[in-house]
C-alpha cells in the first residue's frame, strides 16, 4: 500500500482528485491534501508518503520548488504534475527534477487513473527490489557472522578469509575485547531472553560500527572496541534493570587472536561464580588466583560424618565454611568446580547405602552436577545444601527406624570390619546369636538384599577404591577385599561393573590422565 498527497491552491480541485482517486481499483493507504508547498513539506517531513500529485504554479511555495526541497532534505517521493497548456515549460522542468509524468488540466478521469497505476507499479517494484537487495545484504552479513563465531570457537580459518573478512571492519579487529554477558535468570524458571534488548544496549554504547554479535546462545558474545571503558555496560544495563554479569577479555589484536580470546571469555564467565557482586569481570580479578591446591577431605568427612543426626544445623555450618568465599577467591574457579564433584561423589555414595529404605523418594543428585547451571554460586550452594538436608532427614529416620535393632546393626558393623576374612552368614549369625534362618530373613528385609548381596557390595565397593588409589595387583587386591580365588573375584567384579578389574583401573588411570591434562593445558593458556 502507498500513501498520496494531493497539493493544489484551490480547494475544488483537491476535493474533485480526491473523489476520483477514491474510486479506483487500487485504493490508497490515506490520501493527504495541502493548499500549497509549505504544507505539503510538512507533510512530507511528518508521514510517509510515496507519491505527491502537485500543481506547478501555488502561491507561497509552487510545485517546482516543493519538488526542489524535497530533493535538497532527501525525502524519497514521486511527483506526478498537473499543469495547464501555458505551463508546459514548468512541466518540462518538473521532468528534469524527477517527475515522474504530468497531467492537464482539466484532469481526465481516466488519464489519472493511468498515470497513478503507472507510478505504483513503479514504486512497488522500487520496494520490493530494495526489499530483496536488504534481505541479501542481512544474509550475508548473518553469514559472516556464523563464520566468525565458529572460526572464535576453533574451527579453522585460511589466511583468505581472515584477510577479508579483517579488511571489512578493520577498525575494530585492530584492537578489540570480547565481551560475554551473562543474564541472571532463576534456574527451571527461565523466563523471556533479555538477549535482544543486552545486544541493543551495547549498540548504544559501543556504536553499531563498533560493536559486532559473535554469538547469542547460550551466552551473548560480543566484538567490541578494546578502549571502551569496562564500566559502561553493566551501569547501562543495571539502569535497564537487566540483572546480567558481564566479562571483557583483555585487549587483542587482529582475528587470529579472536580463538584465543574466546577461550580467555568462557575462563572470566566461570571465574565470574567466584565474584558474584562483581558485574564487571575482567583479567585482572584473576591474576592473583593460585593454581595449586589440596581439597579439603578431612572437613569433607566430617561434614558427612553428620549426617543421620538431629542437628541439622552442624550441616549447613560445615557447608558454609567449606564454601566460604574467603577460601573460594583464593584459588582458580577449577578447586571449585573439583569441590562440588567431590561433595556430589558423597552424595552418591551415601544415597547408594540408604536408596533401598527411600522408596519413591530420591535426591537429586544430577541437578548439582554443573556448577554453570546455576545463576550463581550462592544458587548452587543453596540447592546444595537442600539435598544434603534431605539425605540427613533420610538417614535420620532410617536410624530411627532401626534403633532397637542392636543385633542388625551390630552384623553390619561386623560385616564392615571383617569383609577382607572369609565370612558367610552363618559366621554373621552366630556372632549376633540369632537362628540362622531369623537373621537372614531380618537382614533381607531391613536392609533391602540379601547378605551375600550385601557382602558382595561391600567388598567390591573397596576393591574398586584399592584399585583407583594403589599399585596393589589384582591378585593382592582379591584376598585384602576377603575373596579367596582370584576367579570368583573376576566374576563378581565383571558381573557388577560389566568389566574386568584390569579395565576398571585402566579407566580410572585414563580418565586421571585427561583430567591432569585438561588441567595443565588450561595453565598454560594463561
Amino acid at each position: 500500500m502507498i500513501s498520496l498527497l494531493i497539493v493544489d491552491d484551490q480547494k475544488n480541485i483537491r476535493d474533485g482528485l480526491q473523489a476520483m482517486l477514491r474510486q479506483f481499483p487500487l485504493q490508497p493507504e490515506h490520501i493527504y491534501s495541502a493548499a500549497n508547498g509549505v504544507e505539503a513539506l510538512q507533510l512530507l517531513r511528518e508521514h510517509s508518503i510515496q507519491l505527491v500529485i502537485t500543481d506547478i504554479r501555488m502561491p507561497d511555495m509552487d510545485g517546482l520548488t516543493l519538488m526542489a526541497r524535497t530533493r535538497e532534505e532527501q525525502l524519497t517521493v514521486d511527483y506526478l504534475i498537473i499543469s495547464g497548456y501555458g505551463d508546459f515549460a514548468y512541466a518540462q522542468k518538473a521532468i528534469e527534477l524527477g517527475a515522474k509524468g504530468y497531467l492537464l488540466k482539466p484532469v481526465k478521469r481516466e488519464d489519472l487513473q493511468t498515470s497513478v497505476e503507472h507510478v505504483w507499479q513503479e514504486i512497488r517494484t522500487r520496494q520490493a527490489l530494495s526489499h530483496n537487495i536488504e534481505q541479501l545484504s542481512l544474509l550475508a552479513r548473518e553469514t559472516d557472522r556464523k563464520e566468525l563465531s565458529m572460526y572464535m570457537q576453533g574451527a579453522a580459518g585460511d589466511e583468505v578469509w581472515l584477510g577479508e573478512t579483517e579488511h571489512r571492519n578493520t577498525e575494530l579487529w585492530s584492537s578489540y575485547r570480547l565481551c560475554l554477558l551473562r543474564e541472571e535468570r532463576r534456574i527451571n524458571l527461565p523466563g523471556a531472553s533479555s538477549a535482544h534488548t543486552m545486544e541493543s544496549i551495547a549498540y548504544r554504547i559501543f556504536g553499531r560500527q563498533e560493536c559486532l554479535r559473535l554469538q547469542s546462545r547460550p551466552h551473548l558474545i560480543l566484538a567490541v572496541p578494546a578502549g571502551a571503558d569496562p564500566e559502561a555496560l553493566p551501569a547501562a544495563l543495571k539502569a535497564g534493570q537487566i540483572p546480567a554479569t558481564a566479562v571483557l577479555t583483555g585487549p587483542q589484536q587482529g582475528l587470529k587472536a579472536l580463538p584465543h580470546a574466546y577461550m580467555e571469555a568462557q575462563e572470566l564467565y566461570k571465574s565470574s561464580y567466584l565474584f558474584p557482586d562483581i558485574r564487571c569481570v575482567l583479567p585482572m580479578h584473576i591474576e592473583g588466583l593460585e593454581q595449586q591446591w589440596q581439597l579439603p577431605h578431612e572437613e569433607l568427612y566430617a561434614l558427612f560424618r553428620q549426617i543421620g543426626t538431629s542437628n541439622s544445623g552442624i550441616i549447613i555450618e560445615g557447608i558454609s565454611e567449606l564454601f566460604h568465599k574467603d577460601v573460594l577467591q583464593r584459588y582458580s574457579i577449577r578447586y571449585t568446580e573439583r569441590l562440588c564433584g567431590a561433595i556430589v561423589q558423597m552424595l552418591e555414595e551415601y544415597e547408594r547405602v540408604i536408596s533401598p529404605y527411600m522408596g519413591e523418594e530420591a535426591l537429586d543428585i544430577e541437578s548439582l552436577r554443573n556448577l554453570f547451571d546455576y545463576p550463581g554460586i550462592r544458587d548452587y550452594i543453596q540447592a546444595l545444601q537442600h539435598q544434603l538436608l534431605r539425605l540427613n532427614q533420610f538417614y535420620y529416620e532410617f536410624k530411627c527406624s532401626y534403633r532397637n535393632s542392636q543385633d542388625l546393626n551390630e552384623a553390619i558393623r561386623y560385616i564392615h570390619e571383617n569383609y577382607h576374612k572369609p565370612l558367610d552368614l552363618a559366621m554373621v549369625s552366630n556372632h549376633v546369636s540369632l537362628n540362622y534362618a531369623y537373621f537372614s530373613n531380618l537382614f533381607k528385609k531391613n536392609v533391602g538384599k540379601g547378605f551375600a548381596e550385601y557382602l558382595r557390595d561391600v567388598r567390591l565397593d573397596k576393591a574398586r577404591r584399592l584399585l583407583a588409589d594403589t599399585e596393589y595387583k589384582v591378585v593382592e587386591v582379591t584376598a585384602m577385599v576377603g575373596y579367596e580365588s582370584y576367579k570368583s573375584f573376576t566374576r563378581a567384579f565383571r558381573e557388577v561393573m560389566g568389566m574386568q578389574p584390569t579395565e576398571y583401573r585402566q579407566m580410572m588411570r585414563h580418565k586421571e590422565v585427561r583430567e591432569g591434562e585438561s588441567r595443565n593445558h588450561a595453565s598454560h593458556l594463561k
